[in-house]
């Protein structure tokens, strides 16, 4: 029986991660559910999983699920950010799926690795904004980390008995290749794609996703800050990470090795099978997906990305080799830009604009503590607002 923290628990990596739990209940025990405001889905979880632990970031939410719960109930209510950062650590918690979207997850990522916990990562800003400190906290704190992003953990499976952080070259690897659906716009002109609405963007063909990660699939972003992740969980320079489209999302991602290998994961486009590998590792178990029929699917495609309609992928490699605090400049960024595009404050076609300005702009500095990386992020958001609301 392994004890869960589930950080992100009313999101869809949330949702994943419950339904494999509750296909396991002899094998998983939620310990901790947190999430940022979402009373009535936590007040759900909490009935159901009953863990003697939830948060809530916001105050007020974390006061109205208390009430809801009564205090006589075996869940206790915290509230904030600080105490989501020592949940995470308490010695009944195993692993930590880190679920929270954004900035917002760095912190409490950070606690659990430095905490040595085993962390299944969906959060991978934790590592755009910060991966030297992050990929530290985990060797000094001897955590184990398994990437759950799709494409991360697909070559995370191609590299048997790999650690993150490790050099893949020495294992032999030659090429990382991510593959990118192409989102909802792949077949869509510049000029169409310019004036998208959020319903629009939001429409992907293949997964069920969150709003704003939704949103980062439409740009091609999403892939650009999984360059940037594979960078520090491989510890590959830039140029032995490419995208490739591949709109069918069933070849997850590819590793190429020097002697002319390429090992594949493939699955059915659901994100409760890269969590279920994560929480069993190293063995296997049930995830509830579809099974994979190839013969139905009949034909695999594969087509270089259009870096011209989709600029935030070489935004993204811009940053990555502009080093130290560049990337966490270019998440911000991109979090203000795609939080006014959803609330109607931006138009699709100037995300990018909004990124590489500030990207151009603010020099980058060395990302050597926590407090200098939190400081670019504040930079960053705020000039970014600045040349939204221009």
């Amino acid at each position: 029986m392994r004890g869960i923290a589930l950080l992100g628990a009313t999101g869809s990596i949330g949702d994943s991660t419950l339904a494999i739990m509750a296909l396991h209940p002899d094998r998983y025990r939620l310990q901790v559910a947190a999430a940022r405001r979402n009373v009535a889905r936590m007040l759900e979880i909490c009935r159901q999983f009953r863990p003697p632990l939830a948060v809530l970031t916001e105050p007020a939410a974390a006061a109205q699920l208390a009430a809801a719960l009564g205090r006589d109930g075996p869940t206790r209510v915290l509230a904030g950010s600080e105490a989501l950062k020592q949940v995470v650590c308490a010695p009944e918690v195993d692993l930590v799926v880190a679920g929270i979207v954004g900035a917002a997850g760095l912190e409490s990522s950070l606690a659990a690795a430095g905490a040595g916990k085993t962390l299944a990562l969906a959060n991978k800003e934790a590592l755009v904004m910060a991966g030297g400190l992050f990929m530290e906290a985990v060797r000094q704190g001897g955590a184990t980390l398994i990437p759950i992003d799709s494409e991360t953990n697909a070559m995370f499976q191609c590299l048997p008995a790999y650690r993150c952080g490790e050099p893949a070259a020495e294992r032999g690897v030659r090429r990382l290749l991510l593959t990118a659906s192409g989102g909802p716009f792949l077949r869509v002109s510049a000029a169409q794609m310019a004036n998208a609405t959020p319903q629009q963007a939001c429409a992907h063909p293949r997964w069920v996703m969150g709003r704003k990660i939704s949103v980062d699939s439409a740009t091609l972003m999403n892939k650009g800050l999984e360059v940037i992740e594979s960078a520090w969980l491989f510890n590959l320079p830039a140029t032995a990470i490419e995208v490739v489209v591949h709109p069918q999302s069933v070849v997850h991602s590819l590793v190429e090795y020097n002697d002319g290998s390429v090992l594949a994961q493939l699955a059915t486009a659901d994100m409760r099978v890269p969590i279920a590998h994560a929480l069993a590792w190293p063995q296997r178990q049930a995830s509830g997906a579809t099974m994979l029929d190839l013969v139905s699917i009949g034909q695999l495609d594969f087509e270089a990305p259009d870096r011209t309609r989709f600029p935030c992928l070489d935004l993204a490699y811009q940053a990555l080799a502009g080093g130290g605090t560049a990337s966490t400049v270019l998440n911000a960024a991109n979090e203000v830009a795609v939080d006014a595009f959803l609330n109607g404050r931006l138009a699709f076609g100037r995300i990018a604009d909004i990124v590489r300005g500030t990207l151009d702009t603010l020099p980058s500095e060395p990302a050597d503590s926590l407090d200098r990386v939190l400081a670019a992020d504040a930079a960053a958001r705020r000039l970014a607002g600045a040349r939204v609301n221009a």
